[in-house]
């Protein structure tokens, strides 16, 4: 009874999969994705049956030979570079490494007026790792708490910021689901822009709420991450691949390959629930400046200072005012 039991479970688990699978992914119209789903979740109920009854046992050999079919049609959807995709994730952000000296192609530097009317730029740019000052963590919110979108912004001095962010590339008529990022519903991207572009279209043309961290590291190790987003920008121009809700999402990616750089980095759920990000790396003591993470995420909130700023060379400097544990120095030029 026990087995049977387990096995009525695993095959209800597997039904929901497929039935999800060929809801969001099967190459067809509306009607036949939804006779496909029906047939299969039928074929599901069959198998079920046959569990308590003999008589369904063809309907258990029918169940088995579908799972098959999908399980191969699922393995035949592979991640391309090659479709119709929104402007701001058109290119492919790829790096040279050349010792010291990095340069970026395809660096996002959009002028965002609203959502749908923008100036598309492109830029190559040049880096050199000795340069590397600091590390900021930006977590950009549009609605659940739990919920925000991460970027990594390197500084290399003289207000000469490049943000990281790993999204996933929509292509038109595209929306986002968080259901669909578990179907390889979008592939993923790894964008290099300017923080006149990522972050302040997130609070003054989307509407977001956004926060901005300094994450205290050695240099080295923060030479080792701005490398690691480079290599894998580089990986995916060559060898694409699927965003997952879960697995390779924007905050993932990051402790992926943090991980790789400083080793025995805790695993943590607040890694999954990004909204949640700043207590995290509070508690790994690489946030200073201010007495609690609370209190840090109200003195990093940098909103309403984005949303004030109209000339974008003072972006930079005034998001950054007042955020705990930049250099007073740094600060006395902000304006």
């Amino acid at each position: 009874m026990t087995t049977s039991i387990l096995l009525g479970i695993a095959i209800a688990l597997t039904a929901a999969w497929g039935a999800l699978a060929l809801w969001l992914r099967a190459p067809a119209p509306r009607s036949v994705r939804i006779a496909l789903t029906l047939l299969w979740l039928f074929a599901a109920f069959a198998g079920i049956a046959a569990l308590a009854w003999p008589e369904w046992r063809s309907g258990a050999y029918v169940f088995g030979a579908l799972l098959l079919g999908l399980l191969f049609w699922w393995h035949t959807i592979r991640a391309s570079n090659e479709r119709p995709w929104i402007p701001e994730v058109a290119r492919q952000t790829h790096g040279d490494i050349n010792g010291d000296h990095i340069t970026l192609h395809n660096v996002r530097n959009f002028d965002w007026r609203t959502r749908t009317d923008f100036t598309p730029r492109w830029e190559t740019r040049h880096y050199a790792l000795s340069d590397l000052q600091s590390v900021d963590v930006a977590l950009s919110y549009w609605g659940h708490a739990a919920i925000a979108h991460a970027l990594v912004s390197f500084g290399f001095g003289d207000d000469r910021y490049v943000v990281f962010s790993v999204e996933i590339r929509r292509k038109q008529g595209d929306s986002f689901s968080e259901i669909g990022g578990f179907f390889k519903q979008y592939e993923l991207s790894v964008i290099a822009s300017t923080e006149e572009d990522s972050l302040r279209v997130r609070t003054n043309v989307r509407g977001e709420d956004s926060y901005l961290y300094r994450v205290h590291m050695p240099m080295d190790d923060a030479r080792s991450l701005f490398l690691a987003y480079v290599t894998a920008a580089n990986r995916l121009r060559h060898k694409p691949r699927f965003y997952h809700t879960l697995t390779a999402n924007c905050t993932t990616i990051v402790f992926q390959m943090a991980r790789r750089i400083v080793p025995g980095l805790p695993l943590d759920y607040r890694q999954l629930v990004s909204g949640y990000l700043p207590e995290y790396l509070y508690d790994l003591g690489v946030l200073q400046g201010a007495g609690s993470a609370a209190q840090y995420r109200q003195l990093g909130r940098y909103t309403d200072r984005a949303r004030e700023t109209d000339a974008p060379v003072w972006f930079s400097r005034n998001i950054r005012r007042g955020v705990p544990g930049i250099d007073e120095s740094q600060r006395q030029d902000l304006q």
